[in-house]
């Protein structure tokens, strides 16, 4: 909703995802079919194609399917291969290829509702 400043910003940043994709429709979907089938497709690419800045660049549908470990392994090992080959190339450490086990949209809230229960102990 425009304006509205108060919205999910976890909804507005898929939204403005969609609106950015390059075959997002300009003038908008001749029908809701059309409309479905767009979107259909854009989830498809977001969960299984599109590699997220937020998970250290794997998909979700790797993240959720156990594929993180194994991806990230193989990236460790082209990274200290290419290190090696070439160290000239390579001020510091190689990339941090992992990933935080727990990650919680509102961690204050998490941190109050668990600082709640040790008050009842």
């Amino acid at each position: 909703r425009p304006r509205v400043s108060n919205d999910n910003p976890y909804a507005e940043s898929v939204f403005r995802t969609c609106k950015y994709r390059p075959n997002y429709p300009a003038k908008g979907f001749s029908d809701l079919a059309e409309a479905r089938e767009w979107v259909l497709n854009f989830v498809r690419w977001y969960n299984d194609t599109h590699r997220h800045s937020g998970l250290n660049f794997i998909t979700p549908s790797q993240r959720h399917q156990g594929l993180a470990d194994e991806v990230f392994n193989r990236r460790k090992e082209v990274y200290a291969a290419a290190k090696a080959k070439h160290p000239n190339r390579w001020s510091g450490e190689i990339r941090d290829w992992n990933l935080e086990e727990k990650v919680w949209l509102n961690p204050e809230k998490v941190a109050l509702i668990q600082a709640g229960e040790k008050s009842l102990s």
